[in-house]
């Protein structure tokens, strides 16, 4: 196929494959949401399936009782209690277990190493302050960090693009009035916001996203309005609105799809940011419940137990390679839609 009958999408990923960092940076940054994604799967304290006394078991699914077992307690089964493991060593009991059999939440009770314990055959990075398996507690922690940003990236941009486009296509007073509310909302001190709301309500991640939605979108909207202000004075805005077009229709079909490069350019940076708005959120004891597996509650740790090298270092490379990744998609994306590089 030639250069000339490919559309603009195809010499954009064209220009994008070129970018070889950014490129295979793409594929180890999906994998790794994958991986995330499907956590249970590599990293869980219950076994994928198990056969005991004639049952054909599924705890990842349902895990059944411990009395179910012929054991005494009407409790989730333990799978790492020592009547559990003698119970699986009779002829004819087995169980498939994961990757790594820990989760981030579970605590080893029958082991005799005071946390945080260094790596071991058991734990390969290593136990939290609380006993917690690290590599279950990055593997989780990292989905919740990822599928947030993620989501908090489509809130604001999708605000951003709203509030862009209204500004920059129709002008006049509307935009002037739509630029002071910008200046006025974009000097409340979103810190001081933040505080008030966790002390007033639970912290969660939704009230997390609906808070730092309020805020993410001031960025974006002033790109989006300077593609729309300069974007609306072309010929075939003004053929679209000579044929009757109405402004939703000439605003959906022409305007948006050609101001679209600064949107897409900037949404691993706007990820990477949410990733560390998160991160400094549950570092400070403003962010996700105990509960959650957080990044930032590890490097708290880290900071707590300076001599458990186990617990940030891991933690910090994670982040490190996180950002490292998306800026090179960033870079890439953004040499791909460089009109200028044939």
């Amino acid at each position: 196929m030639s250069a000339v009958s490919l559309s603009p999408l195809q010499r954009a990923w064209a220009r994008f494959k070129r970018n070889r960092m950014g490129y295979w940076s793409l594929w180890i940054f999906v994998v790794m949401l994958l991986v995330s994604t499907g956590a249970e799967l590599f990293s869980n304290d219950k076994p994928l399936v198990a056969r005991i006394e004639g049952q054909l078991l599924f705890p990842i699914l349902s895990n059944p009782s411990e009395k179910a077992l012929g054991g005494d307690f009407a409790t989730p089964t333990d799978w790492k209690d020592p009547y559990i493991s003698e119970l699986l060593e009779k002829p004819g009991n087995w169980a498939v277990t994961v990757f790594n059999p820990h989760s981030a939440l579970s605590t080893d009770y029958f082991t005799k190493a005071a946390p945080p314990a260094p790596p071991s055959a058991k734990n390969w990075l290593g136990t939290d302050s609380k006993g917690r398996d690290m590599l279950a507690r990055l593997l989780y922690g990292f989905r919740v960090s990822i599928w947030f940003a993620l989501a908090l990236t489509l809130v604001g941009t999708t605000i951003g693009i709203i509030m862009g486009s209204i500004m920059g296509y129709f002008g006049g007073r509307i935009d002037l009035t739509l630029q002071r509310v910008v200046e006025i909302w974009g000097a409340v001190p979103e810190l001081y916001f933040l505080i008030i709301f966790a002390a007033i309500f639970e912290p969660s991640l939704a009230l997390l996203l609906v808070l730092l939605s309020m805020w993410s979108w001031l960025g974006l909207s002033d790109y989006v309005r300077a593609e729309f202000l300069r974007n609306r004075s072309l010929e075939y805005v003004k053929a679209a609105r000579a044929l009757g077009l109405s402004n939703l229709q000439i605003i959906r079909r022409h305007v948006l799809p050609n101001s679209l490069t600064p949107v897409i350019t900037f949404i691993p940076f706007r990820m990477s940011s949410a990733i560390l708005a998160l991160t400094s959120l549950d570092f400070l004891g403003l962010g996700v419940p105990a509960s959650v597996p957080s990044l930032g509650e590890l490097l708290l740790q880290g900071k707590a137990n300076l001599d458990a090298w186990w617990i940030i270092f891991p933690t910090f490379v994670l982040l490190t390679l996180t950002m490292l990744l998306l800026t090179f998609i960033g870079d890439a994306l953004r040499d791909a839609f460089d009109t200028r590089k044939s």
